[in-house]
């Protein structure tokens, strides 16, 4: 797995206050990484340092295999949660001029300007200032200049607030073609379905240290509690659960069907398959429905939170 980004053990602090302890996290090439965090874990802080905002107390930070530098600042693009546009400056004007600080040529601003506004059908809107724009236009503006000079490294701090479904959708596979394409993006929010969408590793910070990195979906089996949900059509419907419950964990489930059929909820022991299950449960009635309940996101994200209060 080649890395990007490799944060070696930042701590910071402001005051008597600890944002970072020694927190370490290596972000692949080509891959979306999920920054998760309460409010107030430090999630922000660490973006910041990466960005060069401000500075750790210790610790190390490479890109690409080499210490940061200052010029780095040209290969990364980051969208603040708190947007920084200028108020009455028109768009197309202050978009050029961001650019430019991010080094592109006047002409090359323009002619990718061009293409990011007719992409996201917002061309008629170059004249307009920005407080002529809803949070949602403003929010299409700040997405286009963070990502107008190609940069190695995007970092997206809540990129869909503001945005109704739709844009927020639309954004959504803007960034996903952005790393088909080969870019690499730290993606921090809390809505945990765009997680589950777009994540392929994922970092959890609490209180300042890292408690959970790693591939999304190598976590998601870690978590997993060989647990089903089961539709059945039972042959008569004389104690189905109390035989279910001779042999395994069982709770009443509650999922959408089109079946009348009793659901269940089975958590079968490690020495059995759900093979096995399958085979038990046919002998009391027709399976309509049967899928594991794998752990979303949300799920593990509180559930890790929990147990390191």
């Amino acid at each position: 797995m080649d890395t990007l980004l490799e944060v070696n053990e930042v701590s910071k602090s402001f005051g008597d206050f600890k944002a970072l302890n020694e927190i370490s996290i290596k972000v692949p090439k080509g891959s979306v990484f999920g920054l998760l965090g309460p409010n107030g874990a430090g999630k922000t802080t660490l973006i910041r340092i990466i960005n060069q905002i401000t500075m750790p107390d210790s610790g190390a930070i490479y890109l690409d295999g080499n210490p940061l530098h200052p010029n780095d600042i040209q290969d990364i693009g980051y969208l603040p949660e708190e947007r920084g546009l200028y108020k009455s400056m028109k768009v197309g004007e202050q978009a050029i001029y961001l650019a430019q600080l991010k080094g592109m040529s006047k002409q090359d601003a323009k002619n990718k300007l061009k293409y990011w506004f007719e992409r996201l059908e917002i061309g008629d809107w170059w004249n307009k200032k920005i407080q002529e724009l809803s949070k949602g236009m403003a929010q299409k503006i700040q997405f286009v200049v963070t990502v107008i000079h190609n940069p190695k490294l995007l970092i997206f701090d809540e990129p869909f607030s503001g945005f109704d479904p739709i844009n927020a959708n639309l954004i959504k596979d803007e960034i996903l073609l952005l790393r088909d394409q080969g870019a690499t993006i730290i993606f921090s929010t809390h809505r945990m379905e765009s997680v589950e969408e777009m994540c392929d590793h994922i970092a959890l910070i609490n209180k300042s240290n890292k408690i959970l990195d790693g591939n999304l979906m190598d976590i998601k089996r870690a978590y997993r509690s060989n647990t089903f949900e089961i539709g059945l059509d039972p042959f008569d419907n004389y104690n189905i659960e109390a035989k279910l419950s001779d042999r395994y964990e069982v709770s009443q489930a509650n999922f959408k069907s089109i079946n009348n059929d009793l659901q269940f909820r089975v958590k079968i022991p490690s020495t059995e398959s759900a093979n096995e299950l399958i085979q038990f449960a046919t002998s009391l009635g027709q399976i309509t429905h049967f899928t594991e309940v794998v752990p979303t996101a949300n799920d593990i994200f509180i559930q890790t939170v929990k147990n390191n209060l």
